[in-house]
C-alpha cells in the first residue's frame, strides 16, 4: 500500500535491530495503532512481519513505544523458526492486523482459551514474497483457531489484494480448491514447528478445520473492539504500549515531535548485518505418527 515506509536501525540479525514504520509525510507511526485496520471496503490491512521462506521471527513489539517490528527474543537468544521438512522457514507471508489485540482477559467463547496478547496473526498465501515491515491490503478467506500454550492464536488465512489470483479467491474452499495441500500443510506446520525447540506439539480448537471467511470478519472485529478499549485505556494493557500519533480519542496520543525523539534516541541504521547463526540452515525430519 503506497504512502507507508519503513526505516531500519540497528543491525539487522542483532538485538538491537529495530524496524519503524513512516507516514506518507516521513513522521513515525505505530503500525500497531496508527494503521487503520481497513483498507478498503472488505480489504484489510496487513503488517508483514516475516517474509514467505525466511526463519527470524520478528514481530512487532507490542511493548516498545511506537511498537516496531523486531526478532523476538527466547532466554537471551534470538528466535529463529526451524526448517521442518518439506518447509523452508515460514510457509507464507507472516504478519499482523493493525488495530487489532487478542486480550488475554478475554476468554474466547469458540476455544475456552484466553487471547495471547498480541494483534491477530495472518498468513498471507499470494505469489508475491513480500518485504519485512510493508503494508499490504488482504482480501481475508478464513481462520484457524489454534492453541499455544494454552492462549487462543488465531491464524487468519489471506490473500494479497494486488495479487494477480486475487480475483479467484473469495472463501476458504477456493484455497482447498486452488492450492490444494496449502491448507494441510499450514496446520501441520502450526502444530509442529515449535517441537525442534523441545516444545509439545500445539493444539487446536474446531479438530484443526479452518472457518469461512464470514467467520474470520467476525472474530477479527472482536479483536478490533478490543484493541479499541485498549488504545482508549478502558483495558489495562500492562506493559503493552499503546504510544500512537492518530487515534484521537485515546489518551495515549502524541505529536510527530514525541514520535521522532524515541527513534531519534536508539542506534543509527546500520550498513551489515549480523551473521546468522549457521545452525538456522538446519532441516529437522520428525517421523510423523
Amino acid at each position: 500500500m503506497s504512502g507507508f515506509s519503513t526505516e531500519e536501525r540497528a543491525a539487522p540479525f542483532s538485538l538491537e535491530y529495530r524496524v519503524f514504520l513512516k507516514n506518507e509525510k516521513g513522521q513515525y507511526i505505530s503500525p500497531f495503532h496508527d494503521i487503520p485496520i481497513y483498507a478498503d471496503k472488505d480489504v484489510f490491512h496487513m503488517v508483514v512481519e516475516v517474509p514467505r521462506w525466511s526463519n527470524a521471527k520478528m514481530e512487532i513489539a507490542t511493548k516498545d513505544p511506537l511498537n516496531p517490528i523486531k526478532q523476538d527474543v527466547k532466554k537471551g537468544k534470538l528466535r529463529y523458526v526451524a526448517n521442518l521438512f518439506p518447509y523452508k522457514g515460514y510457509i507464507w507471508n507472516y504478519g499482523a492486523i493493525p488495530q487489532t489485540w487478542e486480550d488475554p482477559g478475554h476468554n474466547d467463547k469458540h476455544t475456552g482459551c484466553c487471547g495471547d496478547n498480541d494483534p491477530i496473526d495472518v498468513c498471507e498465501i499470494g505469489g508475491k514474497v513480500c518485504a519485512r515491515g510493508e503494508i499490504i491490503g488482504v482480501k481475508v478467506l478464513g481462520i484457524l483457531a489454534m492453541i499455544d500454550e494454552g492462549e487462543t492464536d488465531w491464524k487468519v488465512i489471506a490473500i494479497n489484494v494486488d495479487d494477480p489470483d486475487a480475483a479467484n479467491y473469495n472463501d476458504i474452499n477456493d484455497v482447498k480448491r486452488l492450492k490444494p495441500g496449502y491448507l494441510e500443510a499450514t496446520v501441520d506446520w502450526f502444530r509442529r514447528y515449535k517441537v525442534p525447540d523441545g516444545k509439545p506439539e500445539n493444539e487446536f480448537a474446531f479438530n484443526a478445520e479452518f472457518k469461512d471467511k464470514d467467520f474470520a470478519i467476525d472474530i477479527i472485529k472482536s479483536t478490533h473492539d478490543h484493541w479499541k478499549a485498549l488504545v482508549t485505556k478502558k483495558t489495562d494493557g500492562k506493559g503493552i504500549s499503546c504510544m500512537n500519533t492518530t487515534v484521537s480519542e485515546s489518551p495515549f496520543k502524541c505529536d510527530p515531535d514525541a514520535a521522532r525523539a524515541i527513534v531519534d534516541a536508539l542506534p543509527p541504521p546500520c550498513e551489515s548485518a549480523c551473521t546468522v547463526p549457521t545452525d538456522v540452515d538446519k532441516w529437522f525430519h520428525q517421523q510423523k505418527n
